[in-house]
């Protein structure tokens, strides 16, 4: 799941997210990019118990690789852009 909680959720969309993390949960591995630290989950997830919820399945058993507020992406581009130049 990538950039969970960049764009508001519509009604309904919560729950069913929810039932999609709890069933790959129990059969395997799952990744999740976000911006928002856990406390402000309940942006994405207006009910703060789904809140919780959704984070207590992500975080069990999880590897958190916190990369900081610099845009991976951006830095990639960046990066690409320097190498075309220096090349030609």
């Amino acid at each position: 799941m990538d950039e969970l909680g960049y764009l508001a959720l519509p009604d309904g969309a919560a729950e069913l997210i929810f039932q999609v993390i709890s069933e790959r949960n129990e059969r395997g591995s799952l990744m999740v990019t976000t911006n928002l630290p856990f406390g402000e989950w309940t942006k994405v997830f207006a009910d703060a118990r789904l809140a919780k919820a959704v984070v207590d399945r992500l975080t069990h058993k999880a590897h958190i690789i916190e990369t900081g507020t610099e845009s991976w992406r951006f830095r990639h581009g960046l990066e690409k852009r320097g190498a075309k130049k220096k090349g030609g």
